[in-house]
């Protein structure tokens, strides 16, 4: 599914969000599915057969069902299920498919997306059909992912993308400050040399090339939007040699900072 564009997930009416009836109960099929179906618990408990195995689910359970399978399942009464579906086809043959079933630890990103599905088609929402492809593209990209990282490696991986993007963050709110690599690191709680590696491989530039980039682009919206000169713009950055400003303008921008002005 990696490599279907969006346009190839054909998109069927089942879909919701749904605070399940304490009765409620999804009945042994006789048929098997013929399509897909993306199967998201939110809270509540219960429990899912799938192709005779039985799987407890409680919150982030996520399924994808797929064209042949048999289901049923029930739910505790007094603990019902929240859940999302999504039920879709696909126009093209597809060659990856992700996991069947997990339960889902970081669900943020997830249940986000999930949401904005469903939202596309509570009112009429211009180009609608188009977006919640996209989005539904984003959703099995999503589970590909898990699938390709063990459990401990997808923690670790997330706690430190997020702390490099939070470093990242912080130098473009704040590019007059003389930022230290030891510094960043420390505020990422690594240590120099290996923020330096990291920051770098997730960036796609290294953490000097970052500063100073994000230093010039602020500088170039002082010059153009708010009507400071270039000593002005130079002072209010942290630089204190004019003519070091324009050469290092100059080498990332090709121009000098009097010509943006």
């Amino acid at each position: 599914m990696l490599h279907l564009p969006p346009t190839s997930l054909e998109l069927l009416p089942a879909f919701a969000k749904i605070v399940c009836e304490p009765a409620w109960k999804w009945q042994k099929r006789e048929k098997p599915l013929a399509n897909y179906d993306l199967f998201y618990v939110w809270s509540g408990e219960g429990q899912l057969e799938l192709n005779g195995e039985t799987y407890s689910v409680g919150k982030g359970s996520c399924f994808l069902f797929r064209p042949g399978d048999f289901t049923s399942a029930t739910h505790h009464p007094q603990k019902p299920l929240v859940l999302t579906y999504i039920h879709f086809a696909t126009r093209e043959e597809v060659h990856e498919v992700p996991k069947s079933y997990r339960v889902l630890t970081d669900t943020v990103d997830f249940e986000y997306l999930l949401s904005r599905y469903v939202r596309l088609f509570l009112v009429q929402t211009y180009a609608a059909e188009e977006e919640a492809q996209l989005v539904l593209k984003q959703l099995l990209i999503h589970l590909l992912r898990e699938d390709r990282q063990a459990p401990v490696e997808r923690k670790a991986s997330n706690q430190l993308t997020e702390a490099i993007h939070e470093v990242a963050n912080f130098v473009r709110q704040n590019p007059s400050i003389a930022h230290r690599v030891e510094d960043l690191a420390m505020r990422a709680q690594l240590s120099p040399r290996y923020f330096s590696i990291k920051f770098k491989e997730l960036i796609g530039m290294s953490v000097q090339t970052y500063m100073i980039r994000t230093r010039i682009e602020r500088a170039q919206h002082l010059l153009m939007h708010t009507g400071m000169n270039v000593t002005e713009v130079a002072d209010a950055l942290g630089y204190r040699d004019i003519f070091f400003f324009s050469r290092q303008f100059k080498q990332y921008t090709g121009r000098n900072p009097s010509e943006i002005r």
